[in-house]
């Protein structure tokens, strides 16, 4: 089996290397977008699954995990922030809130495709605009959903609750990976 990475994220790698497996990184080019009809907590299993179809023809013995993770409040999706100023306005709206997190999979082979979501719950205490401030500017949360990282300061400094899997938040449900992958 040839595992094919299709992800630019650090922490997906460093996630997957840790899980015990090897793999290439392989770059996909779509356009991350989700229909309005798609629900919210069905969005990441989706751009996961349009990144996998639109990778090339897998060749025997190739298996190409993908992945996406949406934050969500009052079902309103948070993305990646396109500038600081759009990073700043996700950080108070999730400010002293509990948020939603969903990191969806697809593991594709020649002739199957599995995809699965994984939720999360996470509660912020609430953030000042001094702390917003000292986040964005050292932090620099652009590739980011939800502007932040639950590994890096905000996560250690203000998460005082979440209900779910630490890695699905951080981008790769590696219990779903693994027991996947260990079914192929």
């Amino acid at each position: 089996m040839k595992l094919l990475l299709a992800s630019q994220s650090p922490r997906r790698k460093e996630l997957l290397s840790s899980l015990g497996f090897a793999f290439d990184v392989v770059k996909i080019d779509c356009e991350e977008i989700v229909p309005e009809h798609i629900k919210v907590g069905e969005s990441a299993a989706y751009l996961s699954e349009l990144k996998a179809d639109a990778f090339r023809k897998l060749a025997e013995g190739e298996v190409l995990l993908t992945a996406d993770t949406v934050v969500s409040i009052d079902n309103q999706l948070l993305g990646k922030p396109q500038n600081e100023a759009n990073a700043k306005n996700m950080l108070k709206l999730l400010s002293g809130k509990t948020h939603q997190v969903y990191t969806g999979i697809t593991i594709k082979t020649l002739d199957k495709t599995i995809t699965e979501t994984d939720v999360a719950d996470v509660e912020f205490d609430e953030i000042t605009d001094d702390e917003i401030e000292f986040y964005i500017k050292n932090y620099k949360p652009f590739d980011k959903a939800g502007s932040y990282g639950i590994q890096e300061w905000l996560g250690m400094a203000k998460i005082k609750n979440m209900k779910g899997s630490f890695y699905t938040i951080m981008g790769l449900p590696t219990h779903l990976v693994y027991k996947i992958l260990k079914e192929i």
